[in-house]
Parts: structure tokens; sequence; C-alpha cells
């Protein structure tokens, strides 16, 4: 007996069709592979939207957390990030790029993949730990930035009532703090392009491509809302630290100059980090198919088929 009953539309009877899970109103077969592949792209995209909303919530409340460990004169917590910066970062930074990874093309290698398990849904292994990994590296890169100005070249002096207003004293705290604010949003939208797929190096999303080094140039503009989404969160982030005012009264930071060297050298730590995290997954499922083909006999195609990839694609990708 089949798990789904299919009738024809056109030329199936009105029993068929009342007893049947799916009518075809076009006859056309070609229309099951069609649904089932948009079917497997939604729900990747919804993993991919899942994994950078909670892996940025990671990043943020780890962050807070541990942030309560940098004490003032009066020994009151001083926060490396403000709760505008954050709300800031959730709502203009991270929302625009969440729905654009909704617009992803499905990947390739998509229709050889297994099912899904219904029962594990959208939280497979894989996402729970990759939202453990991605949040708590980029806290990390976040924490270090915000010490590196701080105590690295500031004097680490954390002032008096530096959560509250401005002062001289806090002038370090609010550079640290901008630091911070500017690392972490260029890491929710960096993070965005990486899981375009969750898998493939940033650099060779496209396994066919010829164009080894200048492929990734082509699939950042791929996805016109993502690309154009993505561009917003970097322009908007410098009105909030360089316009008078909202930099200091409202978001609680302070213009920033030479700390922009720290930006970028902790925003090329976060891809080294990522793409090696990639990496690493890929040479597992690389290991875990090889062990399956000595265990079981089987080819390489059949076991890859298996694990969601072609043979050759396990090859060059993996």
């Amino acid at each position: 007996m089949s798990d789904v009953g299919i009738a024809m539309g056109q030329a199936g009877s009105d029993v068929a069709k009342d007893a049947s899970d799916i009518v075809l109103t076009d006859d056309n077969f070609a229309s099951i592979i069609n649904a089932i592949e948009e079917g497997r792209r939604m729900f990747d995209n919804i993993q991919k939207f899942i994994l950078h909303l909670l892996a940025e919530n990671i990043a943020q409340a780890c962050v807070l957390l541990i942030g309560l460990a940098f004490k003032d004169t009066r020994g009151l917590s001083v926060f490396p990030l403000a709760p505008v910066e954050i709300i800031w970062v959730i709502m203009i930074t991270s929302g625009m790029p969440d729905m654009g990874l909704g617009f992803e093309v499905a990947t390739p290698g998509i229709m050889v993949r297994p099912p899904q398990s219904l029962k594990r849904g959208v939280f497979t292994i894989e996402v729970m730990i990759d939202m453990l990994v991605y949040g708590l590296w980029i806290a990390a890169l976040c924490l270090g930035a915000f010490s590196v100005v701080l105590f690295g070249f500031g004097d680490g002096d954390l002032g008096e009532g530096c959560n509250e207003s401005y002062s001289e004293v806090c002038d370090t705290v609010f550079r640290a703090r901008a630091t911070c604010f500017a690392c972490l949003t260029w890491f929710a939208l960096f993070l965005a392009w990486e899981l375009v797929d969750m898998r493939r190096s940033f650099f060779r999303m496209q396994p066919d491509s010829t164009k080894y080094f200048t492929q990734w140039y082509y699939d950042v503009r791929r996805n016109k809302f993502l690309f154009w989404s993505i561009l917003f969160g970097f322009i908007t982030i410098f009105p909030t630290l360089y316009i008078p005012v909202i930099n200091r009264v409202v978001f609680k930071h302070e213009m920033i100059t030479w700390e922009w060297g720290v930006v970028f050298i902790s925003t090329l730590l976060f891809f080294v980090g990522v793409e090696f995290w990639k990496f690493l997954k890929r040479a597992f499922l690389r290991r875990q198919a090889a062990k399956d083909v000595r265990i079981s006999g089987k080819s390489l195609d059949q076991v890859s088929e298996e694990k969601g990839s072609s043979g050759e694609d396990m090859q060059r990708s993996w």
C-alpha cells in the first residue's frame, strides 16, 4: 500500500479523486517532482531562517551574560551592548536578511537527498549544533573586540555610570561598545550569506562552476532581496555611529576611527571560523560515507545518494 494516493484531475474518476490524497490537475507526473523540489526548498529556507535568527540570539545572550563580569567603580556591570543596539540588530539589521533567506533558490543536489524525518522537523542535530557553534563564535569575537579596545589599546577604566550617559571617563567604554556593535552587525549580515548553503563554502556554493575565484560574486547577487537587505544593513550602521546625539544619547556609544581595524580583523576571523566549521562538517560526512561504503559494500554513488549528494559531487565538494 502506498503512503500517498494520487489521482488524475482530468482523466480520473470522481471516486478516485475523493479517495486520493493528491489530485494532479494537469495529469502530468512531472508536477509531482516539481512539487517535491519546491517543498524541499521551502523546508531548507525555513531552516536557514531559524538558524540565522537563533544563532544571533545566542550570540547576543552570551555577550550580555558574560558582559556582566565587567564592573565599574561602583561595582555595577557595564554592558558591552546597549539595549537599543540589541533591538537595532534584531529589528533592522537581521530582520530583512532573515526574510531574504526565504527567497533562496534550491541548493544543488536537493532532489537526491532522502526525505526529512517528520519526527525531527526543522530542528535537526546539524541545525542545533550549527546554532551553538555560530552563536558562541560570534559572541567570542564580539567580546574579544570589546576587550581589545577597552583593555588592549585603552586604559581599562570602566568609569562610572557608563550605562546611563556619556562622559569623558566613559569615552573608552563608549568606543569599545561601538566596536562590539559594529562587529555584531557585520557578523549578522555575513552570516546570512554563509547560510545560503549550510555545508558548502561561501566561495564554492556552485560545485559545477568553473569560476573558482569569482563565483561568490555571482552568488551574493543572485538573490536580489537578500543582497539589497544586507547592503541596507551595511549602510544604516554609519548614521547610528556618526550622527551626534543619536550615537551618545540613544545608542550609548561613540564614533570610532582606528577601531575599524579591529572590526575588519574580527570579520576576517569570523569568516575563517565559519569556513573551518563547514570544512569539518564536509570532512565528517565524507568519512561517514567512506565508512558506510566499507561496511555495506555499496558503491559510492549509492551511499552518497543516501547521504544527500551524488558521488561526483561528494568527491568534488566534500
